[in-house]
């Protein structure tokens, strides 16, 4: 018999029958990625929710004196695994992103002598930061637990959409603390907090919020605090070095007990009295657009609600979400990949509007979402490869939302732009390209868009005419960038070819046929930048000299973004045939894939390039970075379709397991984890603009997919085993397909794909 438990979400109520469920949270490891490279977080939200509550593990500066500390980007998501102290837990975090910004509100438990000081990892007792073990430490979908071994307090998290909700087991003690850090950011530096206010409501509610001016150089976040018990007192102090003013609040005693706490750079204190294993529980409402805001958020999503309740709830809703592809698979090691990289997949975007659709826009507004769920935390230089092509299939309906929210972004833009990489409000510049662009294409052209194409078509191309950003203008002019004009001329000339063919796509979709051709035209500026005399993509001047010095393993400083002309000469997705054929025809272009993934790369030639390490290398193949990510499948466009079905299972086994360091590179807000789902399904779009899809060799054995209309699309592998990695044959629906290709369609409309293995090619 069913059990159903109800929970308000996104401030709607869903009921949810628990008791025959699968289960599939039990495969959930958030720790995977936490450590080295996948910069993911092991703390708990719901699914796209405006909340991820999670531990910092070190305070460490984005710069000292003016200088970039090169061990920050280790705490992108806040947490190392390798480190043995926390900090506290905050209330905002991206995943798996290679660069950062966030964290906001820590707040950190203790007893005994307060200090408000961090400390140091190595003398954890100079400050308020505790000593952890990794045995006392539990991190499962909406759920993180773990023991300040220092303190003897045992801290649980968990959310709701806009809320974080803390429950704290304290000893026996008359000066337990609760701090609130309204200092600590992820990537700080002196100055990064531009105004803090805090206004004590009385001895259980605070309200306030904190500006900051970091990544997104304009973001200001509300907060409602309120505590399970009241405090007995309160207070703060105020670490900042420039406010040597003070008018006439010097006739107050601000610091204790003192309602109102403003300034720059503030840690505050709350003060109780405990019983042994007595349980303080504060219950953290977010808002991007007001105090008041962030109650109405409260009073919808937490005030019936209490800590299990939340932590069920959201477990539920995790658990509806990862039932829409339901695998078997010949280990359990191989379901714990998936259903982590489902996890990791459906964390970002997030929601970035209160529970009556407001929310704040780029030109600083108030807006409401009028008809549709407002998102943020757009990675869309990563995002655009495979994520949002899952999405089309898995969240269509998520994907309209996240498409009107770029919309409303472009309206909302004062440089008239679709998002690049945008947060907060804000809009951070991050990458190359206008990878906007092709996720509006492909949510067109795969027919999930309520929203108006001819409209959406229209920011597209005034999105790629425009004269501000990134050397437009000169690309216009000749066709590519020159290198005089941009350190990563060449990559920037291959994104903007492949953006443009999507918008060639959608106009074709819409009937608009001038801007067809146009940009089909457009897309074909890859080939300006291929130097047939060494058959690889180099830099040229305005002059077409192209660069004379120049080493295409090289991934600094020769025209490309994280990246190097051995993977960047094989991005040309809108055009693999003209590729082939531009480098050589068939059985050169398989020679040139092959060393791909067989050619050494020595450490010199990646040492200054953060993105790049050892971990995501599989010879010259960087799998750990997403330029790369497509490769795998273009011999399907050869006569030897059969080294993608090797190669993928290989780079399935080793850039993916179960440990801490399970990601060869950032997750980069779940593209990584894209890639997984794909690959291990057996197919992968190459190309998003397009309805198709490259076969590869799925690692499932069977795999039911809950597609539109409640329709199922249902995987089969015959004779799956690990050695069984090649295809001998495909059929669709029983049919023999004659090409290594399906179509969205074919998806959606429900069927049933069977791949028969073998271990002969």
């Amino acid at each position: 018999m069913r059990k159903t438990i109800s929970f308000i979400l996104c401030g709607c109520l869903f009921k949810v029958a628990t008791a025959q469920q699968q289960n599939l949270i039990q495969y959930v490891k958030p720790i995977i990625g936490t450590e080295r490279m996948g910069h993911t977080f092991p703390g708990a939200t719901v699914p796209f929710g405006a909340v991820q509550l999670s531990p910092e593990t070190d305070t460490i500066p984005y710069e000292v004196n003016g200088k970039y500390v090169p061990d920050v980007y280790k705490y992108c998501a806040g947490y190392q695994y390798t480190d043995n102290t926390i900090v506290g837990f905050s209330h905002t975090h991206y995943n798996g992103t290679g660069h950062s910004d966030l964290g906001d509100f820590l707040i950190m438990p203790t007893v005994g002598k307060l200090q408000l000081n961090p400390g140091t990892a190595s003398n954890p007792e100079s400050g308020f930061r505790s000593r952890f073990s990794h045995s006392t430490e539990v991190a499962e979908a909406n759920y993180y637990k773990v023991k300040l071994d220092d303190y003897n307090i045992t801290a649980e998290l968990t959310t709701t959409t806009r809320v974080g909700f803390h429950q704290y087991t304290f000893p026996k003690s008359d000066s337990a603390h609760i701090i609130l850090d309204l200092m600590y950011s992820i990537y700080n530096y002196p100055g990064k907090d531009v105004w803090t206010y805090v206004h004590v409501l009385n001895d259980t509610t605070v309200v306030g919020y904190r500006q900051t001016r970091g990544w997104a150089r304009n973001r200001t976040e509300y907060f409602a605090m309120v505590f399970s018990k009241p405090f007995k007192s309160y207070g703060y102090k105020n670490f900042s070095t420039n406010e040597q003013y003070a008018g006439f609040w010097r006739r107050f005693d601000v610091k204790e007990n003192f309602p109102l706490m403003e300034g720059h750079d503030l840690r505050a204190y709350f003060d109780f009295s405990t019983n042994e294993n007595e349980k303080v529980q504060i219950k953290f409402a977010l808002s991007p657009v007001s105090i008041d805001g962030a109650l109405n958020n409260m009073q919808a999503e937490a005030t019936a609600q209490n800590f299990d309740e939340a932590r069920l709830s959201g477990q539920a809703a995790w658990e509806e979400e990862l039932e829409k592809v339901k695998i078997q698979t010949l280990n359990d090691s191989d379901k714990v990949n998936f259903y982590t990289a489902m996890y990791h997949a459906f964390i970002n975007p997030t929601i970035y509007m209160d529970v009556d659709g407001s929310y704040k826009g780029l030109d600083q507004k108030i807006h409401k979402a009028d008809g549709f769920t407002n998102y943020t935390t757009f990675s869309l230089w990563d995002t655009h490869r495979a994520l949002h092509p899952l999405f089309t299939i898995l969240q269509p309906k998520r994907d309209d939302d996240m498409v009107k929210s770029m919309l409303a972004h472009y309206q909302q833009n004062p440089i008239g732009m679709l998002p690049v990489w945008s947060s907060y409000a804000n809009e951070n510049w991050c990458m190359t390209g206008y990878h906007a662009v092709p996720v509006i294409a492909d949510a067109v052209i795969k027919g999930i868009n309520t929203f108006d194409a001819k409209e959406a078509l229209a920011a597209c191309v005034a999105t790629a005419d425009n004269p501000l950003y990134d050397n437009i203008p000169a690309y216009r002019q000749y066709g590519f960038i020159p290198d005089e004009n941009s350190d990563n001329s060449v990559s920037t000339t291959l994104e903007y070819s492949y953006d443009d063919w999507t918008i060639a796509q959608l106009a074709k979709k819409v009937g608009d046929q001038k801007v067809y051709d146009e940009f089909i035209k457009r897309s074909q500026n890859y080939k300006n930048v291929y130097d047939s005399t060494i058959n690889y993509m180099r830099p040229k001047n305005k002059d077409g000299v192209f660069r004379k010095n120049f080493d295409p393993l090289e991934t600094f400083g020769e025209g490309f973004i994280e990246g190097n002309s051995w993977n960047y000469s094989l991005y040309v997705p809108q055009d693999v045939p003209g590729m082939i054929k531009m480098e050589g025809g068939d059985k050169a272009f398989i020679s040139r894939v092959d060393k791909l993934f067989t050619t050494y790369l020595p450490d010199k030639y990646f040492e200054h390039t953060e993105d790049i390490t050892r971990d995501g290398l599989i010879g010259n193949y960087v799998h750990g970075n997403e330029p790369s990510h497509h490769i795998v499948y273009l011999y399907n466009w050869t006569s030897e379709p059969w080294k993608t079905q090797k190669t993928v299972r290989m780079i399935l086994k080793s850039q993916y397991h179960n440990g801490a360091d399970g990601l060869g590179g950032n997750d980069d807000t779940g593209q990584m984890s894209a890639w997984y789902i794909f690959s291990s399904l057996g197919f992968y779009p190459v190309a998003p603009g397009s309805v198709e899809y490259a076969l590869g060799s799925p690692l499932v054995k069977e795999a039911d997919m809950e597609v539109k209309d409640g329709k199922h699309f249902i995987v089969k592998a015959i004779n799956q085993s690990d050695k069984n990695v090649y295809v001998k044959k495909v059929e669709l629906n029983g049919k023999k397909l004659n090409k290594p290709f399906i179509t969205q369609d074919d998806i959606v409309n429900g069927g049933t794909l069977t791949f028969y293995m073998s271990d002969k090619k």
